[in-house]
């Protein structure tokens, strides 16, 4: 028999019998030098925010939804919102690891299931208050959730082929992409969520570079839809008069801006706050004004500079991007998620219509957290950069609307 010498460690052995921990090890060190670990951790104090306010909040609802034959415990929000967001934060993370090519894709593919999705909703959809936007697919899913993140990166794909060919009509195809999915938003009916997508389909295509009497022409189209929206659309016409009339001292939003004020600048500390009690979703919608009577506005304040400094940092990470594709995409992201929460923020100030729309990264939600992590993961993935390659830039000046005679068609 033959006396073979002992193995030394990583000495001897064949490539494939080496471990793949090595792999995973020298990728998780690409990832983490190419992610924007600034954004992420913007994102992870957000969140960190979102728990303890639906901590907070979590009482006032399961109060209000138990019965005499079921009675929900005062942490039941809460406890199924950490469950959500460590499905959220895997989704994320999982997203963020993407090359941009792999982004793309999934946004795109994400996109079309969900736009079926969306024409489903209207045959099989589940209805809930009042509105029929869930499909019952084992787990509750809303699709217009899923299709935010997917609708900036399928827009901002079309927007940029015109570096390929000038002469594509890549507004009009957009135009009537955002048709189509207005359409069946309204027929939910959903409201908040179609001035949402109209808003990131205007910030995309007025970043692409058009015509100032092209974004006239939009502006307009976009003040004779709100008109005929308030003439036809009974939901919108009340949220509209609603908000013009200042509301009653029962009125929802009244109520949310009263609860906000009431705790002052400290707040009156955790659990302790009365006022939220009347508040229909303490957990979701009017989550800030839980946060305002139980943390104080100095808490309410570093939200808005968190959701802020999100943007910015997006918008700066932007300025030496060389690709209109990225520009675009996560533009038409950050978008999505900061116009969505001043609106919420807005709402809950009393100064905004009544949306029904949740406060991304903080508020309770099922799919929606999941879709708002997603499109988190997105970004961060659409956003990798190598540190150590040089970039001159895409000059954005000649993407800006052109004057004149000479604008771009």
């Amino acid at each position: 028999m033959v006396a073979h010498p002992p193995l030394v460690p990583g000495v001897g052995r064949t490539p494939e019998s080496r471990p793949r921990s090595r792999s995973r090890r020298s990728e998780f060190v690409i990832w983490w030098r190419e992610i924007d670990r600034v954004l992420l951790l913007l994102v992870l104090a957000v969140m960190a925010i979102g728990a303890a306010a639906v901590a907070a909040g979590s009482p006032a609802s399961a109060r209000r939804l138990s019965t005499g034959a079921v009675h929900l415990d005062d942490l039941h929000f809460f406890m199924l919102h950490l469950r959500w967001l460590v499905i959220g934060l895997a989704v994320m993370f999982g997203a963020s690891c993407l090359s941009r090519d792999a982004a793309r894709r999934a946004g795109i593919v994400l996109g079309f299931a969900m736009l079926v999705g969306l024409i489903l909703v209207p045959v099989i959809g589940s209805e809930v208050n009042g509105a029929r936007r869930w499909l019952n697919l084992g787990i509750s899913l809303q699709p217009s959730e899923f299709l935010k993140p997917a609708f900036a990166i399928g827009l901002a794909w079309i927007l940029s082929w015109r570096v390929r060919d000038p002469n594509l009509p890549v507004i009009g195809i957009t135009f009537g992409i955002m048709a189509l999915v207005g359409g069946l938003l309204m027929l939910q009916p959903d409201f908040g969520s179609t001035i949402l997508f109209v808003g990131v389909w205007f910030v995309l295509v007025v970043l692409s570079g058009i015509s100032m009497r092209r974004i006239a022409l939009a502006g307009a189209g976009g003040v004779a839809a709100l008109i005929a929206a308030y003439v036809f659309y009974g939901n919108a016409r009340h949220r509209i008069d609603a908000f013009l009339g200042g509301g009653t001292a029962f009125d929802q939003v009244d109520l949310a801006q009263r609860t906000l004020l009431s705790g002052g600048w400290t707040g009156t500390g955790l659990w302790l706050g009365t006022r939220k009690l009347a508040l229909p979703e303490a957990h979701t919608d009017y989550i800030f004004s839980v946060i305002g009577e139980e943390f104080g506005l100095w808490v309410c304040a570093v939200i808005v500079l968190l959701y802020l400094a999100i943007i910015a940092r997006v918008l700066l990470r932007l300025v030496q991007e060389e690709d209109l594709f990225t520009v675009l995409a996560a533009t038409g992201l950050t978008a999505q998620l900061g116009g969505q929460a001043f609106i919420n923020i807005l709402v809950n100030l009393q100064l905004f219509p009544s949306k029904g729309m949740t406060l991304p990264l903080i508020s309770y939600g099922g799919s929606s957290t999941v879709a708002l992590c997603l499109g988190v993961g997105f970004l961060l993935a659409i956003t990798r950069r190598n540190p150590f390659i040089t970039r001159e830039g895409l000059h954005l000046r000649d993407n800006l609307p052109a004057r004149g005679h000479g604008a771009k068609k």
